[in-house]
């Protein structure tokens, strides 16, 4: 359901051309959601999906600047922009070069294939998974912002949980009181399909019950009554937790009946080496029946 849905997607980016695309109206004749959709197809493509939009538009729109038929104005308002200033600034960060160079020199360009999304099933290994059912909690600890990575260890938050005095991890034990247990890392505020480098919300704390009273030094995240995916992963540390949030998007929803809603993703570390080059997590995903 999920592979079909995106790539029905894709073929409302060819069929809409410059026009507006929207994915929340095509997400809820699919069944789905627009979360989850944008979601989805971030992780599957390795961009957001804006940015696949604004790539295959400009692929689309330098073929018609080579072909020299029409002005640049007649081409940008085809393809959706309202001048050619607007036009230019799109089209040169694609290709590299403004329009009036590519029209008189033929490049450079780069082009932006259709994409299509095939499901592989491979059936060698199995995802260690369990839907837990949660009432509403409050995650509270140190927040800050950072950027978002996808591979390797993240240095921003590494440097922020180094800053935290000793006594400060110590404090949010004594306040845990729900699942997950122990030290949490969250991640929060991520756009639907966010590039890296997007700043979101980390949270390193504690889940407590929804009536604990969060201490005016501590932030706080709300977190409403629903379901959650939890995925343990070992190894590594931490590139089988992140080999594990990828293969939620490449395997596990595209083959269970259930789709990503709004909310904070958490790690929870269960056990791990002392040095933390390896380590036992749970990830938890917030979702919903599909």
């Amino acid at each position: 359901m999920v592979i079909a849905a995106l790539n029905r997607l894709v073929d409302l980016v060819e069929e809409q051309g410059g026009g507006e695309l929207d994915v929340s109206a095509l997400a809820r004749s699919l069944g789905t959601t627009e979360y989850h959709l944008r979601r989805m197809f971030s992780s599957l493509a390795g961009m957001p999906l804006s940015e696949y939009v604004r790539r295959r538009r400009m692929t689309v729109a330098a073929a018609d600047v080579v072909r020299g038929a029409d002005d640049l104005l007649t081409i940008a308002v085809r393809h959706g922009y309202g001048s050619t200033e607007a036009f230019g600034r799109a089209f040169r960060a694609v290709h590299g070069a403004g329009p009036g160079d590519v029209r008189r020199d033929g490049g450079p360009l780069r082009t932006q294939p259709q994409l299509r999304f095939r499901l592989t099933v491979e059936g060698s290994s199995s995802m260690d998974t369990r839907i837990v059912e949660r009432p509403a909690f409050r995650l509270i600890g140190h927040a800050t912002r950072v950027p978002l990575i996808h591979e390797g260890a993240n240095p921003h938050i590494q440097r922020f949980i180094a800053s935290l005095p000793p006594e400060a991890h110590g404090r949010l034990k004594g306040l845990s009181g729900a699942e997950p247990a122990g030290l949490l890392q969250v991640t929060d505020d991520v756009e639907q399909d966010s590039p890296e480098g997007t700043e979101l919300t980390y949270l390193h704390g504690v889940a407590a019950g929804a009536d604990t009273p969060v201490p005016d030094d501590l932030d706080a995240i709300e977190v409403p009554a629903g379901r959650w995916a939890v995925f343990r992963s070992s190894g590594a540390y931490p590139r089988e937790l992140q080999s594990t949030w990828a293969a939620t998007a490449t395997e596990w929803f595209p083959s269970n009946p259930w789709r990503l809603r709004p909310g904070p993703s958490i790690v929870a570390v269960v056990e791990r080496a002392g040095d933390f080059s390896t380590a036992t997590t749970d990830l938890w995903l917030p979702v919903e029946p599909a």
